[in-house]
């Protein structure tokens, strides 16, 4: 919109100024008549990568994990109503990983909101629907008001305990011309940055410990606080878990590293025994601490950014709130002065207990042992793995096959299914240098299939491992152990390789061992959108079969509450 020559500046242009403010690379979303404004900013500014996806479900995975893979903020557009929910599964997601996503949303003209009247999208309360999806929503009601919001909402995404926050901008408002206004944050005087003071019964009891353990989550990654945490690791001696979102928080072929089997039983019986549990960024999830029921030790220092991780699930006796790396940095520079010794007898204990949970794994895997292992030989040790919810994921996936690096290691924090591919072309998206895999089941993999095709738009070398069992694997064990019979889980999926070569990845079919590592090496050489459909039928069963987390079965027996 031009005036005498001028380009007018509107709330779309601010709104786009914000993005690149914020050093915003690259926006993943579907266009509509609700958001073409937005759009037609981020053409004329030039500056943003735009990947279009093919649904807002996607979109807002892409988004995910897009911020996932770079620790940058993730950015997805969609449309208003049915468009926003149908990126709301997906911002649940990023809302139960923690990942900064900023979802921006139109909304129908401003004078008919909330009126019911049926303009097109209309949706009845379209902010408490995005309020309950993230952690935090927002309706610009002021055009003038566009760069101030957009900020807030950046900074409320990004500041930990990180989360999505979505905004939401009437059709009418968005080529609203308004003032190009200057805002900046000012303050009168600015404060060198101070160390955080660690109570000096805290450093006394770490000190102290004999037998420590350390929990390690998500929010040691978010922090960027892996190589405090590993030499916090080193200074005392600890076992260190992970949960699944907490993997790369140590490299996992680290001695003293334990990795995500919190809920076997020679971990329940290290953390019964230990004399200290120090948790940092974790949640203590139902499904990774069966039900809770993992027990954990009295004496339990609790690190987090998250003022309600205190007390929510176990019981603390020091609460340190803040950022992961800064708190373990100033704790190790109180221990290192200290010359605490680790205690020797512990950390052969605790090499003893790792080597065993994991021998007790693979013990179960028959044939598939030898697809972890070639896995690892195979790809780069900084390679991505996005793992949908499947068997062969949660089973090996999550455990066996090892993780360096943070941000190289990504699941369903949600334990929804079908969200890896998105998922996984966000995280590609960010790290196109990096060789990313998904690793995924036929039946979660249909929920996304239609975004295949953006990995050949937008040249992403995205390497699909689909594990083929004709329906849902996880559930059909569930069944069979809750109830001896299955009902909804055979499914007809169609030809997968030749779906794949008609929607441009390269694709073959295999069952065998042998035949799987050979495609991998061929996929990470050619760098291209490549599939591998993993025939289980032809590969064989598991020498033990996966009946899904610890207790999945007895939830679903008939009881008496």
């Amino acid at each position: 919109m031009t005036t005498n020559g001028q380009m007018e500046f509107t709330t779309a242009d601010a709104v786009v100024a914000e993005l690149v403010r914020a050093g915003v690379e690259v926006v993943f979303g579907v266009v509509s008549i609700h958001n073409m404004p937005i759009y037609d900013a981020l053409l004329r500014e030039g500056s943003i990568r735009i990947v279009c996806s093919r649904g807002e479900s996607g979109a807002a995975n892409m988004a995910d994990g897009y911020a996932r893979s770079t620790g940058k903020l993730g950015v997805v557009i969609t449309s208003t109503g049915s468009g926003a929910g149908n990126a709301a599964g997906s911002l649940v997601e990023a809302w139960a990983a923690g990942t900064p996503v900023l979802h921006l949303t139109g909304e129908v003209s401003s004078k008919y909101l909330g009126t019911g009247r049926g303009y097109i999208h209309e949706c009845k309360d379209q902010l408490s629907m995005m309020n309950g999806c993230c952690k935090e929503a927002y309706r610009l009601r002021k055009p003038e008001q566009a760069a101030a919001v957009v900020r807030q909402a950046i900074q409320n995404a990004t500041t930990a305990p990180r989360g999505p926050v979505s905004l939401e901008i009437p059709i009418d408002f968005q080529s609203a011309i308004i003032p190009n206004s200057v805002i900046e944050a000012v303050q009168a005087v600015t404060a060198q940055e101070v160390a955080p003071h660690i109570p000096a019964e805290v450093t006394k009891l770490v000190a102290a410990a004999r037998r420590p353990v350390i929990w390690a989550g998500g929010g040691v990654i978010s922090s960027e606080a892996s190589a405090e945490l590993t030499k916090l690791a080193e200074l005392t001696g600890a076992a260190v878990i992970t949960s699944q979102s907490g993997k790369g928080s140590i490299p996992e072929d680290h001695p003293q590293c334990i990795g995500h089997f919190a809920a076997y039983e020679d971990v329940k019986a290290l953390l019964k025994q230990s004399d200290l549990l120090i948790s940092v960024g974790v949640r203590f999830r139902g499904n990774e601490t069966a039900n809770w029921k993992v027990t954990a030790p009295e004496a339990h220092i609790s690190i987090d950014a998250d003022w309600s991780a205190f007390n929510r699930n176990y019981e603390i006796t020091h609460g340190l709130l803040g950022e992961a790396k800064a708190i373990l940095n100033a704790l190790n520079e109180e221990l290192a002065a200290q010359s605490v010794t680790p205690n020797a007898e512990y950390v052969t204990e605790v090499k003893s207990v790792r080597e065993k949970i994991r021998g007790i794994l693979r013990d179960t895997l028959g044939p598939y042992e030898k697809f972890v292992d070639g896995m690892r030989k195979v790809l780069p040790k900084d390679a991505i793995l996005v793992r949908d919810v499947t068997v062969p994921a949660n089973v090996w996936g999550s455990r066996l096959f090892e993780i360096y690096e943070p941000r190289t290691s990504i699941h369903a924090s949600g334990g929804g299914i079908g969200q890896g591919l998105p998922t996984a072309l966000g995280a590609q998206t960010g790290q196109l240098d990096r060789v990313v895999v998904l690793m995924a089941g036929d039946g979660g993999y249909m929920l996304n299939v239609g975004e295949m095709p953006v990995a050949v738009q937008e040249n992403l070398p995205l390497i699909v491992v689909l594990f083929d069992d004709q329906g849902y694997g996880v559930l059909r064990n569930i069944q069979d152990a809750a109830y001896g019979r299955q009902v909804a889980v055979d499914l007809v999926s169609p030809d997968f390789v030749m779906m794949a070569k008609s929607m441009g990845f390269e694709a073959e079919r295999i069952g065998s061992p042998e035949e799987f590592v050979a495609e991998l090496e061929a996929a990470v050489a050619r760098r291209k959108p490549s599939m591998i459909v993993v025939d289980m039928n032809a590969v064989g069963p598991m020498a033990k079969p996966f009946g899904g987390p610890p207790g999945a079965a007895d939830s679903f027996k008939p009881k008496k509450l």
